[in-house]
């Protein structure tokens, strides 16, 4: 899985704060106002909603702040900097460099910004992933953790999340590993021409905005070969190994997207292929990006993907999640409606949740997406990628029948997410609709002022958040209920003198 929550879960993502803007309300009808007035909670509700916006108001007000930090030593730190300014939207007003006081060789750059105290916030934990030290001017103080109004009360805070599938052009950047920078034990760490070859890739994906062409990858005789080797020793182990969901739409990509032992498929005919079948798309990634930012894609059934192809010195190896893992591991399951819906909410049960729960949501992800089992005509299968693109761990998990539990978030929250070895456990369940149920259960469990629901027809996430919002969704779903009721009853018509009832299906 290019960019996922998987590979750091040890790790401490970025923490995106942000202020929560509430969406315009739309025009109600006379009948709605009509239900609104004869419901006392709602409107009590709604009253209580309007009093907190102005205590937001009140507690959100720009003011001058001044911030120093030192640049990390690479090339192109500062821009990266910069960027972040800019990310936020943040007036910079005065900028300048001097030498460090703590490292001659150093030089700190100091600035003066036109900021809240949340969109600060927000700036100072996404600059301490670029920079190597951050400070406040000596006469300023951080903002509080929890922001306060002018009575010292409270206010309500959320991470900032994207609203509309353009808004993924300001986070699928944010890559915290690899990407262009390899480890020095990465197996491409001393090869020059691997380490070019990635690079251009990851310019690919760092210039693909939101309704472009994926670009289509000349991949090489070595990549290619190294691709085939992954593809004929996993295609040979699915027949015993993969679940019944990962069989039935591989030789659909084969047919369609071209997956063949010579030839690498290409990210913009499986997008395509997705979409028609599950809604789902692609959007190239140049590295691993932060749970949050992951899962965030995926609310809108967006999958971020690789391109780069593992190196060549050990085919049967990666590090890191690579193209092989994406297309042979995750794709065929995209293709399922069930399980590209058991994606999907988690996603959205991550949106404006906080560090701590969008890790759980990661460790949910981690145990089920990535290295999940399911049961089959009493057999254990494998539906997890992590598991269908690795020859040596998809034999091991399906042999250690002792250390696999049934799935539940409470137990999957609480098991080590281990990266450089096999897990020391895994989780089964008997179908996609029970590990669907249970996620949507946990996710209610998930502390938010409002709930989130995806719009497919604007390709946003509508966040309720007041009495309005909510009798809005209820509006749109009277025609759906009304076409279900409609179909009911022309399935449990007489046939014949027989009465089929759809609910026995």
């Amino acid at each position: 899985m290019a960019s996922s929550p998987k590979k750091n879960g040890s790790a401490v993502d970025r923490k995106i704060y942000g202020r929560r803007r509430c969406t315009s309300v739309a025009t109600f009808s006379e009948k709605d106002l009509e239900m609104a007035e004869h419901n006392p909670g709602l409107l009590k509700l709604e009253h209580k909603l309007k009093i907190l916006k102005e205590e937001q108001k009140d507690a959100l007000l720009a003011e001058t702040n001044s911030l120093v930090f030192c640049l990390n030593n690479h090339v192109g730190g500062l821009a990266k900097a910069l960027n972040v300014f800019q990310e936020y939207g943040v007036n910079v007003v005065h900028i300048e460099s001097r030498k460090s006081r703590k490292a001659d060789a150093e030089y700190e750059i100091y600035v003066d910004i036109e900021s809240d105290n949340p969109t600060l916030s927000s700036v100072v934990s996404s600059l301490e992933n670029e920079v190597s030290m951050i400070a406040f001017h000596a006469d300023k103080e951080l903002p509080p953790s929890t922001p306060v109004d002018k009575n010292g009360k409270e206010v309500t805070m959320v991470p900032w999340f994207p609203r509309k599938i353009s808004e993924l052009d300001k986070t699928a950047n944010r890559v915290l590993m690899y990407g262009t920078e390899l480890d020095a034990d990465h197996p491409g760490f001393r090869d020059n021409v691997y380490r070019e070859r990635r690079k251009y890739l990851a310019d690919l994906a760092r210039n693909f905005k939101h309704g472009d062409l994926i670009p289509r990858v000349q991949y090489t005789e070595e990549e290619i070969k190294t691709w085939g080797t992954v593809f004929t020793e996993l295609t040979n182990l699915y027949p015993t190994h993969a679940c019944r969901e990962h069989l039935a739409n591989l030789p659909l990509l084969i047919h369609y997207c071209n997956y063949r032992v010579d030839n690498i498929p290409q990210l913009e005919d499986i997008s395509r292929f997705l979409k028609e079948r599950t809604g789902f798309q692609l959007r190239p990634v140049a590295g691993y990006l932060s749970s949050r930012d992951f899962l965030a894609g995926l609310a809108f059934r967006v999958f971020h993907c690789t391109q780069y192809v593992r190196h060549s010195s050990d085919p049967l190896y990666t590090p890191e999640p690579d193209c092989c893992h994406e297309i042979l591991g995750h794709m065929p399951l995209l293709a399922d409606p069930s399980f590209a819906q058991f994606s999907q909410e988690i996603g959205l049960a991550s949106l404006g949740a906080s560090d701590e729960e969008v890790q759980k949501l990661a460790s949910c992800y981690f145990f089920t997406i990535e290295f999940g089992v399911c049961r089959q005509d009493g057999e254990l299968r494998a539906y997890g990628a992590g598991l269908l693109s690795s020859i040596g761990e998809l034999k091991h998990a399906l042999q250690m029948s002792e250390k696999i539990r049934k799935f539940d978030p409470i137990n999957a929250i609480e098991q080590e997410c281990l990266i450089t070895t096999y897990q020391d456990g895994y989780f089964y369940t008997d179908s996609f609709e029970d590990a669907k149920e249970k996620m949507r259960q946990f996710a209610m469990t998930i502390k938010r002022p409002f709930a989130v629901r995806y719009n497919p027809y604007t390709q946003s996430v509508d966040v309720l958040d007041s009495a309005r919002q909510i009798a809005i969704v209820v509006n749109e779903l009277k025609g759906d209920l009304c076409i279900i009721s409609d179909a009911v009853k022309k399935l449990n018509k007489d046939k014949d003198g027989e009465t089929e009832n759809v609910f026995n299906y």
